[in-house]
């Protein structure tokens, strides 16, 4: 007889991990639903694999609300080496432009020139709002139903469309010679790899990211994340760990349904102000998702409010 396979009680909730420079999101996905033994696993934003730092998982039923959480501003801590730019716009790339940095100087060429740090803040504050970006030739953008990378590696030209993106905020964190850390606010789809490359253009000096680290998802922190390894450890018993969806969309309205309400919207039917709980709908909600709370305060469904009732759009509990 075979042996009995494990069986791991089904996970629900969003999960914060603190990634490793190393492996992919993908990886991390693999590596967190071999040892939960929950199988529908996805994550709210991909980080390159030598970045660092705060990677969202959403376990379960979780997966469901993932267009909500995706979307969000993002913070990173970044260090951008100035003197070459590579092929991947990283270090993990081949240098193809030097810039004549001299190694060992403290911020200048071979020839004297210097970028001042006055030029770099300057460039920098020139950048914040919103703007079309140029996305790394080695990304996961489609081009012609490929993905970027694919059509770089295989040295084929592409048309990279550029996208609408927005550098929210920048702060200075620390400079030495050739290495900037700054940390910066961005919306989603925004590649530091871009901004370190474009800072680089503007400067007249090539650049490159050479190091970053995710530390905000919209209202998700990288102080509350485990780190990957306690993780895996930790295995099915990560559930301690993870967020509810109620508090994981803590920035939508909500109401509470009540008993007879619950019936109706576990079975997608709309439901009106008589079936609520307290207070109804706030006024300035109508063009946002609405959480359907049952008394403990667990997310029963998302909905819509549509001529003055709520029509669940995604059932959930």
């Amino acid at each position: 007889m075979r042996p009995c396979a494990k069986r791991f009680r089904k996970l629900t909730g969003v999960l914060l991990i603190d990634k490793p420079s190393g492996p992919t999101s993908h990886d991390v996905v693999a590596r967190m639903r071999r040892v939960s033994g929950e199988r529908s696993i996805g994550h709210a934003g991909t980080l390159d694999p030598r970045a660092t730092g705060l990677l969202v998982l959403m376990l379960g039923r979780a997966t469901r609300i993932a267009t909500l959480l995706t979307g969000h501003t993002k913070a990173y801590d970044a260090t951008i080496r100035f003197g070459f730019a590579t092929t991947t716009d990283d270090a993990a790339g081949e240098p193809i432009e030097m810039g004549g940095w001299a190694d060992g100087q403290v911020g200048g060429w071979e020839d004297g020139r210097v970028v001042s740090d006055d030029a770099i803040r300057a460039a920098l504050d020139a950048t914040v709002g919103p703007f079309e970006q140029l996305p790394p030739r080695y990304s996961a953008k489609s081009v012609d139903g490929q993905r970027a990378y694919d059509l770089a590696r295989q040295n084929k030209p592409m048309d990279l469309k550029r996208a609408s993106v927005a550098l929210h905020e920048w702060s200075w964190l620390a400079r030495e010679g050739a290495l900037l850390r700054i940390r910066v606010s961005v919306s989603a789809g925004f590649y530091v790899r871009s901004l370190a490359r474009d800072l680089g253009d503007a400067l007249g000096c090539p650049a490159h990211l050479d190091a970053l680290r995710r530390t905000r998802s919209g209202p998700f922190d990288v102080a509350r994340a485990l780190p990957l390894a306690e993780a895996e450890r930790l295995g099915p018993e990560v559930e301690a760990h993870l967020t509810p969806m109620a508090e994981a969309l803590a920035d939508l309205p909500a109401v509470q349904v009540s008993e007879a309400g619950l019936i109706k919207v576990r079975h997608g039917n709309p439901i009106g102000p008589q079936l609520i709980e307290g207070p109804w709908v706030p006024a300035s909600a109508t063009l946002q998702k609405i959480r359907l709370l049952d008394g403990h305060g667990a997310l029963v469904a998302l909905a819509d409010l549509r001529g003055g009732m709520l029509q669940p759009s995604t059932v959930l509990g």
